[in-house]
């Protein structure tokens, strides 16, 4: 069978999690359910797993699960934090230690960049350097200290993006409002709050004319997009009745799904084949959320195999061998 590449997957370190836990506000770390859980503004929403901090205990559950090429990138809330030069730092780190890591397992492991966003020369800079580290693309939270991907502050570094023909992979975080709107109850920021967050920010960029300026451009779109399979129809009806969203924007909002990549982490076979419907059998890919409580890498690939055989075959690994160039 064809190769299993990882493109939704994550890794922490422990100077990451001292250097937010010292500058980085309101991040805290409680203990819930007996286990560590960063919180924001009270909210959990990430449970510290063990093998987000060890490389060779994530080698081991790949070779258990059958995933043989990971793609990793740090997760939220990424190096948005602390100021600039801890944002700054903190991002090379990272990228060292990722770049590191893949020397280490040349043949397991590949990096996406992490870059302060909310510093834009700093973050072309950094992305620059990253790349000549070995990065093979960048990650984003669906929004940046509260400004939408779509900001002017970000066009320079989109713009460096694009000339690279970098993938992205679009990511939630603790959405805005999340204490506002009660998510820390029952974990609801991550069951429901990252979903929106991410559909969204991609909604945005549809209507925004994001597609058009940014043509080369391939973003990944987490958890399967969202909830945007489901309300892409939503989108097209908004766009024939509503003037607001034809400002920007000549062609429905599904046609530029077809900018999208999509990972496959739906959860159900049910919400992956809506996925697939949307996205094409060209542009999905395997996403398991290891190592996170609710990563599940074995779980994800039977959801893939349960395809048609030429569509499984593309999704477990020559999908993200074309987009990344492996």
């Amino acid at each position: 069978m064809s190769a299993v590449i990882d493109v939704h997957t994550h890794m922490l370190n422990d100077r990451w999690l001292a250097t937010i836990l010292e500058h980085g506000g309101g991040y805290t770390v409680k203990e819930l359910g007996g286990q560590r859980v960063i919180h924001c503004d009270d909210a959990p929403f990430m449970t510290l797993m063990d093998p987000m901090f060890d490389y060779a205990q994530r080698i081991k559950d790949m070779d258990a699960a059958g995933v043989d090429l990971a793609i990793v990138s740090l997760t939220c809330p990424s190096v948005y934090w602390g100021g600039e030069e801890i944002s700054v730092s903190t991002a090379q780190m990272m990228n060292d230690d990722m770049a590191e890591q893949q020397s280490t397992y040349p043949d397991r492991i590949r990096f996406f960049a992490t870059i302060p966003w909310q510093y834009p020369e700093k973050a072309i800079a950094e992305l620059e350097r990253a790349c000549e580290k070995g990065a093979v693309g960048v990650f984003v939270s669906a929004s940046v200290t509260g400004m939408s991907l779509t900001n002017p502050l970000f066009t320079s570094i989109w713009e460096a993006i694009d000339k690279r023909e970098l993938p992205v992979l679009v990511h939630p975080g603790a959405p805005p409002g999340i204490g506002e709107m009660d998510m820390g109850k029952y974990n609801l920021a991550f069951s429901v709050g990252f979903m929106f967050d991410t559909t969204l920010a991609i909604s945005r960029m549809i209507f925004d004319g994001f597609f058009d300026r940014f043509q080369k451009l391939k973003i990944i779109a987490c958890h399967a997009g969202g909830a945007l399979p489901y309300l892409v129809g939503r989108l097209d009806t908004a766009f024939d009745n509503m003037p607001p969203c034809r400002e920007v924007i000549s062609e429905h909002p599904s046609t530029y799904c077809e900018n999208l990549y999509f990972d496959s982490l739906a959860y159900t076979q049910e919400a992956l084949e809506l996925c697939l419907h949307v996205s094409g059998s060209d542009r999905l890919l395997y996403g398991s959320d290891y190592p996170h409580n609710v990563g599940d890498m074995k779980g994800n690939l039977a959801r893939v195999d349960a395809l048609a055989p030429d569509v499984s075959a593309k999704v477990r690994g020559k999908n993200a061998e074309r987009l990344f160039g492996l």
